[in-house]
């Protein structure tokens, strides 16, 4: 750390700085908040969003219990193809958000299989969007958090370290000035006093018989 100039250049340099710090903090605390409040919230969609899908697969065992029908081979019906992710501005924030899910749906008679299978193959696809989106939910809420921990860090440090230090410094700078403009007074008298007494003495000189 640069060693504290006590000059009155310096103070100017510390008066600013804690004007600029006095200013940026409560912005910083304000995004610090709203952060905060939309991490709580991301964390409240991402358990609904993963109860939405416990729920999807288990209402599929529900609705359709003849699934445990061991003669229908029922794999690879639907898959997976892909998803396309977005994103999202919150708070300064980027975050991901689910824009498109992609299924393959194997080829299938509607004549020769259950009518019940068309209602199977949406169910998967919910089943399986409401995954993704969980997945997603969780990717928000670790990066919310991890912005939240950054803007906490940036906050503590313009509260409890910058503000006090800059206030610090400017209260050492001040005493120092005021005790060399003390000193300075001081000596300026203690001169004119010699001056004055120097005087005096060729004036006494001057008088002598």
């Amino acid at each position: 750390m640069a060693k504290l100039r006590l000059s009155k250049n310096s103070l100017q340099q510390q008066q600013q700085q804690l004007k600029l710090y006095t200013k940026l903090l409560p912005s910083l605390d304000l995004k610090r908040r709203q952060l905060t409040v939309e991490a709580q919230k991301a964390q409240a969609e991402l358990e609904t969003s993963i109860a939405t899908a416990d729920e999807l697969e288990t209402r599929i065992g529900q609705e359709l219990p003849m699934l445990a029908d061991e003669q229908l081979d029922l794999s690879g019906l639907v898959k997976m193809k892909g998803y396309q992710v977005g994103e999202q501005n919150v708070v300064g924030t980027r975050l991901p958000i689910l824009d498109q899910v992609e299924f393959v749906v194997a080829d299938y008679s509607r004549l020769s299989t259950p009518a019940w299978i068309d209602i199977l193959v949406q169910r998967l696809k919910d089943a399986a969007e409401a995954r993704v989106r969980s997945r997603i939910a969780e990717q928000r809420v670790q990066i919310l958090r991890q912005a939240v921990r950054k803007i906490t860090q940036r906050v503590n440090l313009f509260d409890k370290v910058l503000i006090p230090t800059a206030k610090e410094n400017i209260q050492r700078i001040q005493i120092y000035l005021g005790d060399a403009e003390r000193a300075a007074v001081i000596t300026s008298k203690l001169a004119k006093l010699k001056q004055q007494q120097a005087a005096d003495g060729w004036d006494n000189k001057g008088t002598d018989p």
